[in-house]
């Protein structure tokens, strides 16, 4: 079998389209390289809907935890403090046996305990607690001068947030926003190794790369394919991350930009 071949067979199998059967034996690097390449697509997946969705969330739990009310404040110091302070790993292995057990006894819940939906619920909540934190620590950077230039003009309340307040709190926040986007696909490979089962072996990139490791006891040839890949989507989130901050900072000179560093966390 040629690569091409390969490629057609293999390219989207992660989504359940060409070849069902997996490779058994006589494995080359085109197989991995394909296979492993196909099972990006889940952690694309994965960390793009739940970066988008969790962005909405953050913004919300920020903006609560800034919030004189106690009755917005404390929900949303909690909700951080959870989902902080607990590992990824353990939120996925609680929340698919928490959907198990519900599904039991409500049918209703039974999508959920499939990682498409499931994991995706877990990461959604993870990254809008860390974004939500990052975003208070810019809500809290931004200029008073700023805030009182709003007042000066006549801006108060949505007009003042919309025009003044959260466009400030964007650029302060969007380089570390932009390391906890590039953690948060990384972190996708934790999915289908935690809790949520793979279904019919349509699993995500280190899925594959963990299943030629095991058929080759070579780990030195799949989990650097793995890491290539990874690294690829690293620097295109970075790309698309810097058009943004460019975007954020239009309207300052060219020499006073921030420019965009990447600082990757060791720990999470």
């Amino acid at each position: 079998m040629s690569c091409w071949e390969t490629i057609a067979d293999y390219a989207f199998r992660s989504l359940g389209f060409g070849e069902r059967l997996l490779p058994r034996t006589d494995f080359t690097v085109c197989q991995q390289f394909t296979l492993i390449g196909s099972g990006m697509l889940w952690n694309i997946y994965f960390g793009a809907v739940a970066l988008v969705s969790g962005f909405v969330l953050a913004t919300a739990v920020a903006l609560g935890k800034a919030s004189a009310h106690p009755l917005l404040r404390k929900p949303s110091e909690w909700f951080i403090f959870v989902f902080r302070g607990s590992p990824l790993f353990i939120q996925f292995f609680f929340a698919y046996f928490a959907f198990l057990s519900l599904k039991s006894a409500y049918p209703f819940f039974d999508p959920f305990t499939s990682a498409w939906l499931g994991a995706l619920i877990v990461l959604f909540l993870n990254t809008a607690a860390y974004s939500g934190e990052i975003f208070y620590g810019a809500l809290l950077s931004v200029p008073k001068g700023d805030l009182e230039a709003a007042d000066a003009y006549g801006f108060s309340g949505w007009r003042k947030f919309r025009r003044i307040t959260w466009p400030t709190m964007l650029r302060l926040a969007w380089p570390a926003y932009t390391n906890e986007a590039i953690f948060l696909f990384h972190a996708t490979a934790l999915v289908f190794f935690s809790g949520f089962p793979a279904r019919q072996q349509q699993g995500d990139a280190l899925y594959y790369a963990n299943y030629f490791a095991d058929k080759t006891f070579n780990p030195f040839v799949p989990y650097p394919i793995l890491a290539f890949y990874f690294i690829l989507l690293t620097l295109a989130i970075i790309g698309l991350f810097g058009l943004v901050n460019r975007r954020l900072n239009r309207h300052l000179p060219q020499g006073t930009r921030p420019r965009m560093r990447l600082r990757p966390q060791i720990v999470r």
